[in-house]
């Protein structure tokens, strides 16, 4: 959208993700390592580390997480607790422990909030707890952040509790009459020929009655870009083909020149992942803003 978003005063330390494209990705945008592997076998010292890959620091300032949350979803089987996936949260609760960060910040989907009948935001926020932290939760929806999405997460802070008093998330900036429509983010894209630019393929997977085979809207933002539609992107609003990888990352947020490896499939997923780094960088923001008043 033209907007030019400073630089927070962070820095990374460590990475970590399982999945090997994500990783690709990783590597050649920030142009530093990441521990490409199971955090589980990380912690345990199971996984071998590679050449140019780091043990898990043994003090950190913050910890950053997205813990698995298709079993978490609406749009999933909502097995949440249930399944292998649906308790690593436990896995970012271990990378607390044994790091000590002053603040750390977990995402989610919004089903979070409802699955065991509210039980499972409890669970996880009842465990962050008993490590030392306060710990406060809010849904957000991104299209009130600059996003050109309803995109709604939960956004989990935990703040140490001998350090930081409990953290407040940043409030709306955008009310609806001013969300950033689909037109706006994608318009020029719509006749610009495959590949011209990067990542500017779509999927062919013929139409059919799953999720994701209507038509977005060029005078709303967009629905939520998800992980595992298996090709069944939603429909570019001329009809006349799905959206493309380049566009669902516009849709996400993803400045232009933040290219996806290896495959557009492989794209799909990861941008789907994703928080929108928009929205990533407000939360950032704000987060810088809490430590500088509250630090001495």
């Amino acid at each position: 959208m033209g907007k030019k978003y400073s630089t927070r005063n962070f820095e990374i330390e460590w990475a970590n993700d399982i999945d090997i494209a994500a990783c690709e990705t990783f590597r050649n945008y920030f142009k530093q390592d990441i521990v490409c592997g199971d955090i589980n076998k990380i912690l345990s010292g199971k996984h071998n580390l590679g050449l140019f890959e780091k043990q898990l620091p043994k003090k950190i300032d913050i910890v950053l997480g997205g813990f698995p949350c298709q079993d978490f979803s609406h749009a999933g089987k909502r097995k949440g607790f249930g399944s292998k996936r649906g308790n690593l949260y436990q896995s970012m609760a271990e990378v607390v422990r044994k790091t000590q960060p002053l603040i750390f910040m977990a995402e989610n989907v919004k089903g979070l909030l409802t699955m065991n009948n509210g039980d499972a935001i409890k669970t996880i926020v009842n465990d962050f707890e008993k490590l030392g932290y306060h710990v406060v939760y809010k849904l957000l929806l991104a299209a009130d952040y600059g996003v050109p999405q309803m995109r709604e997460r939960v956004i989990i802070i935990g703040t140490k509790k001998t350090k930081l008093p409990p953290f407040k998330h940043p409030d709306p900036l955008l009310k609806k009459e001013s969300w950033i429509t689909l037109g706006q983010a994608l318009g020029d894209l719509e006749k610009v020929e495959l590949g011209k630019v990067p990542n500017h393929f779509w999927s062919k997977a013929k139409k059919n009655k799953g999720q994701g085979n209507g038509l977005v809207a060029a005078n709303k933002p967009g629905p939520t870009m998800r992980s595992e539609h298996h090709g069944n992107i939603e429909y570019h609003w001329n009809g006349k083909r799905r959206l493309s990888a380049r566009e669902a990352a516009r849709i996400q947020s993803f400045p232009d020149d933040f290219i996806f490896y290896p495959s557009t499939s492989a794209a799909y997923k990861q941008i789907g992942n994703a928080v929108p780094p928009v929205l990533g960088w407000h939360m950032a923001s704000s987060i810088e803003r809490f430590l500088d008043k509250n630090l001495k």
